[in-house]
């Protein structure tokens, strides 16, 4: 995929529907940008919840994410939107991450870009995060997103700091507002428990995830999914926390609350460096196919674009 500068980014942008084929299949359709390859879309009916990845030159990965953002707004309405994942948008979450030739503060740049966009041509508010942040109390997603649309909604109307950084101060009526940022890779690892009880996988993610004083890099909560517990975790230090250190102590965790640990599955696509094609983790996963799902493979055969419908 050669382009003038050399420089390669990738664009996960996460999408609050995952019911309606449909209607996702018509956002990545919206997303087709010449130059720009897509990797993966996936969809999570319990979650409610698309994630979509692709690559290009950032010029064109720029426009082919803030397009998908756009026809977001226009199908999504959040007022009507259940699901296990939290959300404060349509096009909920937009992360640009390095790949060849980039770095992290050029994909913060290209975040900050995208914000200026989104707002410009669709009036969808932006809030930014992570290396993008415009705000050291928004560097975290999980605080960007605290109260989810919802909550956020109102607030913005009592509470000034509460404010998109673009846009606003209101959010969309019906696409919120997006959260939109710059990071390095991470893994979206979920695994299942030998349980009903959503409770036994709150516990679990609350001793795991960083914030709660468990493993560096690690986000983590308890969700019900196909009717079973489930610890849908966020790995962002794969070089310190790698997903066999993770699967280690969820197997303490899981001992301790009297829970066994089930199939696990990746969303998204992983790096061939994270892969540890022997370990339990990786033997525990359902659905992977590692020339699909791994970065490397994927790029010598990206998916074709779906038509817009």
């Amino acid at each position: 995929m050669p382009n003038a500068t050399g420089q390669i980014v990738e664009c996960v942008p996460n999408f609050s529907e995952g019911r309606v084929k449909e209607r996702v299949r018509a956002i990545v359709a919206a997303m087709h940008v010449e130059g720009v390859s897509l990797l993966d879309w996936s969809m999570d009916a319990d979650h409610n919840r698309s994630v979509v990845t692709i690559i290009g030159p950032p010029n064109l990965v720029l426009e082919s994410a803030i397009r998908g953002a756009g026809k977001a707004a226009e199908l999504i309405d959040l007022n009507k939107q259940r699901g296990e994942h939290p959300r404060i948008g349509a096009a909920d979450v937009i992360p640009f991450v390095p790949v060849a030739g980039s770095s992290l503060e050029q994909c913060a740049l290209l975040a900050r870009m995208a914000g200026k966009e989104i707002w410009a041509r669709y009036g969808v508010p932006v809030y930014f995060y992570e290396a993008a942040a415009a705000r050291p109390d928004r560097a975290l997603l999980e605080e960007v997103r605290r109260g989810q649309f919802e909550g956020l909604r109102d607030a913005v109307h009592r509470d000034p700091t509460s404010r998109p950084d673009i846009g606003g101060p209101e959010l969309h009526p019906t696409a919120g507002a997006a959260a939109i940022g710059a990071r390095k890779f991470l893994a979206a690892y979920n695994i299942y428990l030998d349980s009903t009880e959503v409770a036994v996988a709150r516990a679990i993610a609350k001793d795991l995830r960083a914030s709660s004083g468990g493993l560096k890099g690690v986000k983590a909560m308890g969700v019900l999914v196909h009717g079973r517990a489930q610890v849908s975790m966020n790995i962002t230090d794969l070089e310190t926390t790698p997903i066999s250190k993770v699967y280690r102590h969820l197997q303490q965790l899981a001992k301790k609350n009297r829970a066994v640990l089930g199939a696990g599955e990746i969303i998204g696509l992983i790096p061939e460096s994270v892969f540890e094609q022997n370990s339990d983790w990786a033997r525990q996963l359902v659905g992977f196919n590692p020339e699909e799902k791994i970065l490397e493979r994927r790029l010598q055969s990206p998916l074709v674009w779906p038509a817009a419908l």
